[in-house]
């Protein structure tokens, strides 16, 4: 039986805050698209910004993409879980969307920055579990972002630079995957939610079953 296959039991636990971090191109977008695919129970963080939108996005699937000003009123209204300057961008995370599925049961994917992983993770420490990509080398990791070819080549230096920042920083999340073979990454991100979704319904129903042991 598959991990969305009783959707009743959804409704009874509070859903996981499932963190995909990464310097750009370690893959983490790819993992994401393929999870959000496979697993009904996986709702996706669309993310607010206001950098330019590329040919390939669109509006309210990929992002929402607001002006600057924008930005700031709802950053200001704290209609935002986190927010951070990235690239010279400011990127976020609406609160709203993310409260609602997490209440209905639903895990909830944030394809995001390192700088708004570690808010979230401030904010919500026994919400979110972190896992980190790694790029096998960062050779891998330049020809990745040359063969993605949406961005300029300043932009493009500036990702590799602010990597090395990054990848520094991988103890700060729970778990750790290599992307050298995306399958089996793939495989270890899910095998990874399994066992965190489990421990949740560990939490929530021993206790009581264990009394009702003790009071026979």
């Amino acid at each position: 039986m598959g991990d969305a296959a009783n959707h009743g039991e959804a409704a009874s636990r509070r859903g996981v805050m499932l963190v995909l971090a990464a310097p750009s191109g370690a893959g983490k977008s790819t993992i994401a698209r393929r999870l959000l695919k496979e697993d009904p129970l996986i709702d996706l963080s669309i993310s607010a910004t206001t950098r330019q939108k590329r040919p390939s996005e669109s509006e309210g699937v990929h992002y929402f993409f607001l002006s600057v000003e924008e930005f700031k009123k709802q950053r200001d209204s704290e209609a935002f879980l986190e927010w951070a300057e990235v690239h010279g961008n400011f990127y976020a995370t609406p609160k709203a969307a993310v409260e609602k599925s997490l209440a209905a049961g639903h895990d909830v994917l944030f394809d995001i920055d390192v700088q708004g992983a570690e808010q979230l993770k401030q904010k919500m420490p026994d919400d979110v579990v972190g896992i980190f990509v790694l790029p096998p080398s960062m050779e891998v990791l330049k020809a990745r972002l040359q063969a993605r070819a949406e961005d300029s080549k300043d932009a493009m230096e500036v990702r590799l630079t602010n990597a090395t920042g990054e990848i520094a920083r991988w103890r700060d999340y729970e778990y750790v995957v290599i992307n050298d073979d995306l399958d089996d990454a793939y495989d270890l991100v899910r095998s990874i939610l399994r066992a965190e979704r489990a421990k949740r319904d560990y939490v929530r129903t021993v206790p009581d079953h264990v009394a009702a042991l003790l009071n026979e």
